[in-house]
């Protein structure tokens, strides 16, 4: 066997630089009955990547909830659809590129933002919204004012330019992600439920047509790269990073939803992580079918490219359909028209192969079965959770003396870096494009109109890393609730999610004890609360062994929350709105102080436990909010989070203009506890509210004793200051 390997040029150093291990290329063996040649080994390491197969994850990722009676379509295609009622429906997904960020930030993230689009709009849907969640390091990181720039630049750079506005988002700091960012993009679209396509190619002899770019030799390798974590050569892996051209998406979308408007569409996929390969190999697995490309009609854009290349092109911009016979004139004239590729590069075959043809020879033959649906799937082992808290060694909460002066603490929190005013990001993302965008950045959910009618979407990100890491099971419950709490917040009825989970490598039983814990929790709370999830990606191996890295990312299970919203007109805001208005805390005082803000901010600690989410109280306190709203009770709504009630409060006035007074003087834990299910709304005097207590009164120009100025200078300081200096 040996011999035969050195032969063929599949030598264990090559398996290796194609990510792997020696039992999976006994399994590749198995599979073929024979070496594979390169092209195959190509193939195989792409499928097999934990990018494309997610064969740490899928063992448990089967547990999660993802049906309800308004789920069209759950995990497995492009994205997911919920129904909207009135023959419409959503369609979402989130994904991540993170080590393409971390390596060329700009592209990196604007690539991530037209994958996202693709995987969209490839279901039918118009894309309406754009949302983001990004992690990055300490900001007196060297490194770390150049990757912000770049990366807000990308997904600024490419939504502005497609057409699609940037709604929302969320983005934290913490040295853990001094070594490797994360940036992960969401995208929401609307569609006609008579009008959804999927990926399952079939019909014997159906032409497969390529669309869209021609294939370069960008991102080859992309997403073995992205199933790695990096060392100190990272920034070597530049060329397996995508480039994108949003004005050529723009002109795809179009064209595509032109086609779709036809019955000409068996099947269409777009070409993402693994290029080419994944997308033929998806179509032609869940349709249960073979396929058969001819590598010589492929659009290339460079010289000479190989059938090995063009496979493994990451190259963007590019869709890969089946058609229904005879329609193909009619297809290429709008692809034409719309001035992008159009070229029939093989057909559907019965064989449950695939098999690729260059210059005459047959250049890969490889059963479909093992690249897909038998791909591997470990079992990884984990540490129980007693083992983990050991292990994670969290500082105890112990004795938290009083604050010395809570308004100057308020002030200091207003100005970290988490807390601080996002304008300086969002006034670079086209927010109002479409005309739609009812609420942006800022508030608690982003809403947009659905065009036409009186509905609208509420879309949310969240996630509380250092939650995760103290008690990921506690983590992945908040990472949820809190999704659902913004989308209550502005009125919509929460409905369905999507997930980025982002942690390091899964080979680590400590690690991998995070990712069931957090993946735990994120079930029990949709189940609770009725809240399916649909889509979703994993992204692994997110961590550093570079110079001056942090080694592992904290857990990092970002949720993208949708929900609906059946009249616009009633939608909340955050702003405080009317002087002698009560000011109503619904979810009692605050008395939880491990892994708030405040402790880290101000104390300089990270310890205690995290917060604990009771899923009754949270579906409870939901409802009532969203019935206040819906009976034009309330006039403000603000959940309480990140720096706990006084935080919120100052978020509000802020908003607004007006401060509050408060009826009594707080403690350190009233005023920045973080515990969970918690909203501030305020109503006219008067009011009953029943659960709710009143805590203050609309008016004045200060926040406990602070002036509203004072903390608009803190709030706007961080950003506006690292920035020009």
């Amino acid at each position: 066997m040996a011999k035969a390997r050195r032969m063929s040029g599949i030598t264990p150093d090559v398996v290796e630089a194609h990510g792997l291990s020696p039992e999976e290329y006994e399994r590749v063996l198995h599979a073929l009955g024979r070496e594979p040649n390169l092209v195959e080994l190509g193939i195989f390491s792409v499928m097999w990547s934990e990018h494309c197969s997610y064969k740490s994850s899928r063992f448990h990722l089967k547990k999660l909830p993802t049906e309800a009676p308004w789920v069209i379509c759950g995990p497995g295609e492009n994205a997911g659809v919920i129904d909207i009622g009135d023959g419409q429906a959503a369609i979402f997904k989130m994904e991540s590129h993170n080590h393409p960020s971390y390596i060329e930030p700009y592209q990196g993230a604007a690539t991530g933002v037209g994958g996202i689009l693709r995987d969209v709009f490839t279901m039918g849907a118009r894309p309406v919204a754009n949302m983001n969640a990004l992690r990055f390091g300490s900001p007196d990181h060297p490194k770390m004012k150049h990757l912000v720039q770049g990366v807000v630049a990308g997904i600024g750079g490419y939504g502005n330019c497609v057409g699609v506005p940037t709604v929302g988002g969320e983005t934290n700091f913490h040295k853990a992600y001094d070594g490797n960012i994360l940036v992960n993009a969401m995208t929401v679209g609307v569609a006609d439920t008579d009008k959804i396509f999927y990926c399952a190619a079939t019909g014997l002899g159906n032409p497969i047509v390529y669309v869209g770019s021609k294939t370069g030799r960008d991102g080859i390798h992309g997403a073995t790269m992205a199933s790695a974590d990096f060392d100190e050569n990272s920034d070597e892996k530049r060329p397996t990073v995508q480039v994108g051209d949003p004005f050529t998406e723009k002109l795809l979308i179009e064209a595509c939803l032109e086609l779709m408007a036809t019955d000409a569409i068996v099947a269409i996929q777009d070409m993402g992580a693994a290029g080419l390969t994944s997308s033929s190999v998806e179509m032609a697995s869940k349709g249960g079918a073979g396929i058969r490309l001819d590598m010589n009609m492929v659009p290339c854009r460079e010289e000479a490219m190989t059938p090995y290349e063009m496979m493994l092109s990451e190259s963007q911009e590019r869709m890969l359909m089946v058609l229904k016979p005879g329609k193909e004139a009619m297809a290429e004239a709008i692809f034409k028209k719309w001035e992008l590729d159009f070229a029939v590069i093989g057909e559907v075959t019965d064989t449950g192969h695939m098999v690729l043809e260059f210059n005459g020879e047959v250049v890969c033959d490889i059963p479909l079965g093992p690249l897909a649906d038998d791909a591997p799937e470990y079992e990884r082992p984990y540490i129980s959770p007693e083992e983990y808290k050991a292990w994670a060694n969290v500082p105890a909460l112990g004795d938290v003396p009083e604050s010395t002066d809570i308004g100057a603490d308020l002030v200091k929190l207003m100005g970290c870096p988490d807390l601080a005013s996002r304008k300086w990001i969002w006034e670079q993302y086209d927010s109002q494009v479409g005309a739609d965008t009812m609420q942006k950045s800022g508030g608690d959910a982003a809403v947009v109109r659905v065009h036409g009618t009186p509905k609208a979407l509420a879309i949310s990100t969240d996630c509380s890393p250092r939650y995760c890491y103290a008690d990921p099971y506690e983590g992945g419950k908040q990472a949820v609730a809190e999704t659902y709490r913004n989308i209550s917040a502005v009125g919509g009825l929460p409905l369905a999610i999507t997930n980025c989970l982002n942690f390091a490598n899964p080979q680590r039983p400590q690690i991998m004890a995070q990712i069931v814990g957090c993946l735990n929790g994120m079930g029990d709370a949709c189940r609770a609360l009725d809240y399916p999830i649909v889509s979703g990606n994993v992204s692994l191996y997110n961590e550093s062994k570079a110079t001056g890295g942090g080694s592992a990312i904290l857990p990092t299970p970002a949720i993208g929350g949708v929900g609906l919203l059946a009249d616009h007109d009633k939608m909340a805001t955050i702003a405080f709105k009317n002087d002698g208005d009560d000011v109503f805390l619904l979810g009692g005082n605050g008395t939880h102080l491990g892994q708030s803000l405040w402790l880290r901010e101000i104390a300089g600690r990270e310890a205690g436990d995290a917060p604990a989410v009771d899923l009754k109280v949270e579906a409870a306190h939901g409802a009532a909010v969203r019935g206040w709203i819906g009976e034009s009770k309330v006039t403000a709504v603000h959940d309480v989070s990140d720096g706990g009630l006084l935080v919120a409060l100052a978020e509000m006035a802020l908003a607004g203009g007006k401060g509050c007074t408060l009826d009594k003087a707080l403690t350190t834990a009233e005023a920045f506890g973080e515990d969970q299910s918690r909203y501030v709304v305020t109503a006219p005097a008067g009011t009953q509210l029943p659960g709710a207590v009143k805590i203050g009164t609309v008016g004045g120009s200060t926040v406990a004793g602070v002036e509203i100025a004072a903390l608009r200078e803190a709030n706007e300081a961080f950003f506006r200051d690292w920035m020009e200096g």
